[in-house]
């Protein structure tokens, strides 16, 4: 269940949503003693290892003084003989997106959703052999760090890293010189919440399982060279300069003020399309999942309409596809719904329905069907959701 915005949190140490958002978000640490008090993995590292040998998964091992270097990366998948032939200290595991391979998971983010949808990127979960690490770097994310199984050493330093300060020639960026300013041990149940660009370094204290919560915050030149490519692919050829009328020039080398001014109003309204575009270009984009994700647990033919209607025609209980990403947009004109990079528009009625969709993970189908009743486009919303694979049904 989503917390209410002011009710005390054992997850954010007696803080609420609401006051931990305006203190903490994006500001400074927090670390959170209990704050999933007996929490016990329901993930072993076992089962770990072996989610990292399924191609559809992505993994990484980060090995301290191994391969040719001080620090070498292996890319999943792998197999069971990799993780034999490991030594005994100095390497961590590290899988991505788990809880969109194992469904049970993802009630576990439940408590976190007091931070928009859009906004959240994966759970991962990394085992770390004694003294595992995988240095001391920057993220440029928000990093909720629940401790899951052993304890692990976190180290932080709050001043700005130096862009000369990371080893050179290496996948990571880790820092050369790095001197914490504080430090904890973390046992399981406890949490550590890092804002974006603070400098950390956790090192396990014997065998450890962490889960990282991880929030991404789009790069403003990432959005911006996407949002252009978006906008050139728009654009008819036949779209260009124009000076009809323009007087003799007596220096025809000079770029006049006139040209200039033209030029200037054609390229921004060729970048910028108006903000009504621009905010549907951001909902769909904003609700893209990884390419990687799409391509390995995404279906990769959608169903036919008959095969959707028969779905939801019999099942009781849909849920939603773990890797689909859905969000939406109030508009005068209606409700705009975005699902996998997809916009939806629907009239201000069937915003009743788009509030269910983004906000649960699960639906009784009977519910789906009355918030439809009478609401333009609204049973084709769910056939094509149906189609795509973002609905699936629930055995029963």
């Amino acid at each position: 269940m989503i917390p209410s915005p002011d009710e005390p949190l054992a997850l954010l140490g007696g803080l609420s949503a609401e006051a931990f958002l305006r203190e903490y978000w994006q500001r400074k640490p927090l670390l959170v003693r209990q704050a999933v008090p007996g929490f016990e993995s329901p993930l072993s590292p076992e089962e770990l290892a072996g989610l990292a040998c399924e191609e559809a998964v992505i993994s990484r091992v980060v090995q301290e003084r191994g391969g040719e270097g001080a620090w070498a990366v292996r890319h999943g998948p792998f197999e069971e003989g990799d993780f034999l032939a490991l030594p005994e200290t100095h390497w961590t595991l590290l899988v991505s997106d788990v809880e969109k391979h194992l469904p049970e998971l993802r009630a576990w983010l439940e408590p976190f959703r007091f931070v928009p949808d859009w906004r959240m990127d994966d759970l991962m979960v990394s085992y770390a052999a004694p003294a595992g690490s995988v240095g001391p770097h920057v993220d440029q994310y928000d990093v909720f760090l629940l401790q899951a199984q052993g304890r692990r050493r976190w180290q932080i330093d709050t001043a700005p890293v130096d862009e000369d300060n990371f080893l050179p020639d290496l996948e990571l960026r880790i820092i050369r010189d790095f001197t914490p300013g504080q430090e904890w041990v973390l046992e399981p149940g406890d949490m550590l919440y890092l804002p974006p660009r603070i400098a950390h370094h956790g090192i396990a204290e014997g065998p450890c399982m962490t889960w990282s919560v991880g929030f991404r915050a789009p790069a403003w030149r990432d959005l911006m060279a996407a949002w252009l490519d978006a906008r050139y692919e728009s654009l008819p050829p036949e779209s260009r300069y124009g000076d009809a009328g323009i007087p003799v020039q007596d220096n025809p080398g000079e770029i006049t003020g006139e040209a200039l001014d033209r030029l200037m109003v054609g390229l921004r309204e060729a970048m910028n399309g108006g903000d009504r575009e621009l905010a549907h270009w951001l909902g769909c984009h904003l609700t893209e999942p990884k390419a990687e994700l799409l391509e390995r647990l995404m279906p990769p033919e959608p169903r036919s309409a008959q095969e959707a209607r028969h779905v939801l025609a019999r099942a009781t209980t849909l849920e939603r596809h773990g890797a689909a990403r859905l969000a939406w947009i109030r508009a005068e004109d209606g409700v705009h719904f975005f699902a996998n990079g997809r916009k939806h528009t629907l009239p201000p009625g069937a915003e009743p329905l788009v509030r269910m969709l983004c906000g649960d993970m699960s639906y009784e189908t009977e519910s789906l069907r009355r918030l439809t009743h009478g609401e333009e486009g609204a049973e084709t919303l769910l056939l094509d959701l149906c189609r795509a694979g973002v609905l699936l049904p629930v055995p029963g």
